[in-house]
């Protein structure tokens, strides 16, 4: 509250003679509204948003209880403290009253030494909470603002490693673009949310980060591999999730996940583990198809790109032995957004 701030003090009472008696008590310090029923405070309070508000009980249609519940209920006047003022007196109606939410309960006749307290003692509490509140919301801004710039950050590393494995591997820069989309499709498209596909989308260049273990000798053959070689290669899935670690962010979780198991395969006879079935997590079953579906429809050094009759022929002939039925049918499915994708990321696009 700022210093040359007059609080405002909404005082509600169906008698004009105590009205009149309030507001000639508090108005040398306070701007003062007033309400004679609980429908028009009610109009007021959301309205003028007053400091606080002196609530008498005894009132018709709508009684002070009623008007507190209804205040407590509504988010923008639910911190406005309320005081009962009031001729009932049993311990009980005390208890109902703070049980509604009043932060005090003065009765009738009143003392004005008393009220000038209790309403000082309550402004003064009120604007503790606020400023406390408002403290509290720069610093849910700041941590949020933080972890913002270290998801970037995080990304941006993500993304340098993905690019750094594709360097190594005679790939361009867009057969990780378009396998991340072709994989972030595909999640949506079997009920992934929108946060978990796009960490889905963010998580996939990092699939063959392993190959940055690979000799060159080896990764840069342009011939035929041999069996010592191609069980060298096979190692990437391990190396890739070494380098991607056990970490507690769920990037860099989803990340080991695609890295580890993109190279497994639907009937168990993939690597490096031989998991079958749906005992390949999900993502490693997505980024598989969305893998070696770029791989074989892009045109490299040492091969052409297979026309897309033929690779979608064999996508469906691979589906229940290298890849999720139920995937491969729904990347079918998408495919005219599939071939958007290809188009938008063409090595030869404008």
């Amino acid at each position: 509250m700022a210093p040359d701030h007059r609080p405002v003090i909404l005082v509600v009472d169906d008698s004009k003679t105590n009205l009149d008696l309030l507001v000639h008590l508090l108005s040398e310090h306070y701007e003062i509204s007033v309400a004679l029923d609980g429908e028009s405070a009610l109009e007021i309070a959301l309205s003028d948003q007053p400091d606080l508000i002196l609530l008498d009980i005894m009132m018709p249609r709508m009684d002070g209880y009623e008007t507190c519940c209804r205040l407590k209920m509504r988010a923008e006047t639910r911190d406005i403290p309320v005081i009962f003022v009031t001729a009932r007196r049993e311990t009980s109606d005390e208890a109902q009253g703070f049980a509604l939410g009043a932060v005090d309960y003065i009765t009738k006749p009143i003392s004005p030494p008393l009220v000038k307290a209790r309403i000082k003692t309550h402004l003064q509490l009120k604007q503790a909470h606020d400023q406390a509140r408002f403290q509290n919301q720069l610093l849910e801004e700041k941590v949020c603002q933080r972890t913002m710039e270290l998801q970037e950050t995080q990304l941006a590393i993500v993304r340098k490693l993905g690019r750094a494995a594709e360097f190594r591997d005679n790939e361009t820069g867009l057969h990780i673009v378009r396998m991340s989309h072709y994989a972030q499709l595909l999640g949506l498209a079997c009920g992934m949310g929108e946060t978990e596909a796009t960490l889905l989308l963010n998580a996939s260049p990092l699939h063959d980060v392993g190959k940055i273990g690979i000799p060159d000798h080896i990764l840069l053959k342009p011939g035929k591999l041999t069996d010592e070689e191609f069980r060298l290669i096979r190692n990437h899935p391990e190396i890739g999730a070494e380098i991607i670690g056990k970490e507690e962010s769920p990037l860099l979780k989803m990340a080991f996940q695609i890295a580890y198991t993109h190279h497994e395969k639907w009937d168990g006879s993939g690597y490096p583990r031989a998991l079958r079935g749906s005992a390949i997590p999900l993502v490693g079953r997505i980024s598989a198809i969305a893998d070696v579906f770029d791989a074989i429809t892009s045109a490299r050094p040492y091969k052409k790109a297979w026309p897309m009759e033929e690779a979608l022929a064999w996508l469906q002939a691979q589906s229940g032995y290298h890849f999720d039925p139920h995937l491969v049918a729904l990347f079918l499915a998408e495919l005219p957004k599939v071939q958007r994708i290809k188009e938008r990321f063409s090595e030869t696009h404008p």
